[in-house]
This record gives C-alpha cells, sequence and structure tokens, in this order.
C-alpha cells in the first residue's frame, strides 16, 4: 500500500466532508461512515498493488529481458495492470 493510515484518514475525512456538504446523503453515524470509506480505500489500494505485482512478474517472465523503463516496459504494464484490474471489476 502506498498510503499511509494517517493519508487515508485524511482522504476519507475529505470524501465524507465533501459528500456532507453536497446534501450527497445525511450520516446517522459518521464514524462509521469513516470507517467504511477507509475500508473501501485500503481495499482498493490492496487490489491495485496486487495488479502491479502481477504485471511486473508477468513481464519478468517473458522470453525476452524487457529493461524496466523502456517504452516496450511500460506499454506491457499498462496492458497487464488493465487486464489484471478489469478481471477485478476495476
Amino acid at each position: 500500500m502506498r498510503l499511509s493510515g494517517d493519508r487515508i484518514s485524511h482522504i476519507a475525512h475529505l470524501i465524507s466532508d465533501g459528500i456532507w456538504k453536497d446534501d450527497m446523503v445525511d450520516f446517522t453515524d459518521d464514524d462509521k461512515v469513516l470507517s467504511e470509506i477507509k475500508r473501501i480505500i485500503t481495499d482498493y489500494l490492496k487490489i491495485e498493488d496486487d495488479a502491479d505485482t502481477f504485471a511486473r512478474e508477468k513481464i519478468r517472465t517473458l522470453s525476452r529481458n524487457i529493461p524496466e523503463g523502456s517504452r516496450e516496459w511500460d506499454v506491457l504494464y499498462k496492458k497487464y495492470l488493465e487486464e489484471e484490474m478489469a478481471k477485478k471489476n476495476f
């Protein structure tokens, strides 16, 4: 996960405040809402990290060596990452 707990908490508060101020929802339990937003963010980041690991490993196992940072590596990484995220419905 690339974000610290404090950063996730800050983002959760921004989301909660934003949807509250825009009158999109009325909360009955602020703590429960914040907890759920944090869980969703954390779950998404975990899925994204798993997809990143999958894409990097798939490139590493190709028959020829493709240097990271090259144009070809970037294209393959994006392709494999998008494929893996699509499998997870993201």
